[in-house]
C-alpha cells in the first residue's frame, strides 16, 4: 500500500497550525505586537486556518487510504501505474 501524500502534508500543516495558534493566544492581549496589523491578531486567525487546512488534508487521505484498501489488489496495482 502506498502513501497518500496528504497524509503527512496534513500533518505538517497541522502542527504548523498548532504552533502559531498557540503563539496568538499567548500574545493574544499584546497590542504593541499587532499594531501593524491594527489590532488584528494574525497569528491566531492564521494558526486557525493553517489547522483547519492541515486536519482537511489528512481527514482525506485517510479517507483515500481506506477506500485504497476496500479494492482488490490487481485494481491497486493497476492505480499505481498511472
Amino acid at each position: 500500500m502506498s502513501l497518500d501524500l496528504r497524509i503527512p502534508l496534513g500533518m505538517m500543516f497541522s502542527l504548523l497550525g498548532a504552533i502559531l495558534s498557540a503563539f496568538g493566544l499567548a500574545t493574544n492581549g499584546n497590542e504593541k505586537l499587532y499594531a501593524p496589523s491594527l489590532g488584528i491578531n494574525v497569528n491566531l486567525w492564521w494558526g486557525l486556518v493553517l489547522l483547519a487546512f492541515g486536519l482537511t488534508m489528512f481527514l482525506f487521505g485517510k479517507r483515500g487510504q481506506k477506500q485504497l484498501a476496500k479494492l482488490p489488489p490487481e485494481k491497486v496495482e493497476a492505480r499505481k501505474r498511472h
